[in-house]
């Protein structure tokens, strides 16, 4: 199935480069300028890949990010032309998958948008039940009892997803910090890491944890985090 690849930016030439260069590699795009008319057609059909500008002439770029990661499902990539390590890990912590900074070669793109596709493949295994809870990865949604899952299902974003499934695929063992980087594709730094440990915050808050004393999810100071519950893959 093709790929479809939704671009916001507000500048109608990088617009046109981006729109060429991912056509050129065979895939869907659909191009949109102000957030308005992008989040209304991602009511209509969600794309596998955003990308997405921050400045933007009708909202706040990192609003847009953030409620696509909410929401869950796509891939979300920012271009944008803020360079500074806070603009990264603000993104990122929003739930961005990838911060790419302007001026870029559009190969660049590409190649990280296949990168990103790669990894919110279908897996061969996609719904997880451990404990009270099922994880369902092609709906990214979360079903739990009411008193730890709100409204009883929740969506989670496909970085949240990514993680997840890390830990649901290696249950009762011990994952260090550069095990994790190496198996989510990020290189060692403070924003990947703190993206890292605010995802994994908000899986907890999902699963209705304690903070200061998750049952799920602990954190072995020093070392990494384990994922305490059994599972069990239909």
């Amino acid at each position: 199935m093709t790929a479809r690849v939704a671009i916001l930016d507000d500048d109608p030439a990088i617009r046109t480069l981006l729109a060429d260069a991912i056509a050129a590699a065979g895939m869907e795009v659909a191009t949109y300028a102000r957030a308005d008319a992008f989040e209304a057609a991602l009511r209509q059909s969600l794309p596998d890949v955003c990308l997405v500008d921050l400045g933007l002439p009708d909202r706040d770029g990192l609003a847009v990010v953030s409620r696509l990661a909410l929401e869950g499902g796509a891939a979300i990539i920012i271009i944008s032309g803020r360079g500074q390590v806070q603009d990264r890990i603000t993104g990122l912590e929003l739930g961005a998958d990838d911060y790419v900074v302007k001026p870029f070669e559009p190969a660049e793109i590409v190649a990280r948008i296949r990168a990103r596709l790669r990894k919110a493949a279908p897996p061969a295994r996609s719904i997880a039940r451990f404990g009270p809870f099922i994880a369902d990865f092609d709906r990214f949604t979360l079903t739990g009892p009411p008193d730890r899952v709100k409204d009883g299902e929740v969506a989670f974003s496909q970085a949240e997803a990514e993680i997840l499934r890390l830990f649901l695929d290696r249950p009762r063992r011990l994952l260090s910090r550069p095990e994790m980087q190496e198996a989510l594709g990020g290189a060692s730094s403070e924003s990947f890491d703190r993206a890292m440990d605010v995802r994994i915050s908000r899986l907890r808050a999902k699963l209705g944890e304690d903070p200061r004393n998750p049952a799920l999810i602990r954190t072995i100071y020093g070392a990494g985090y384990i994922f305490l519950g059994d599972v069990d893959w239909s």
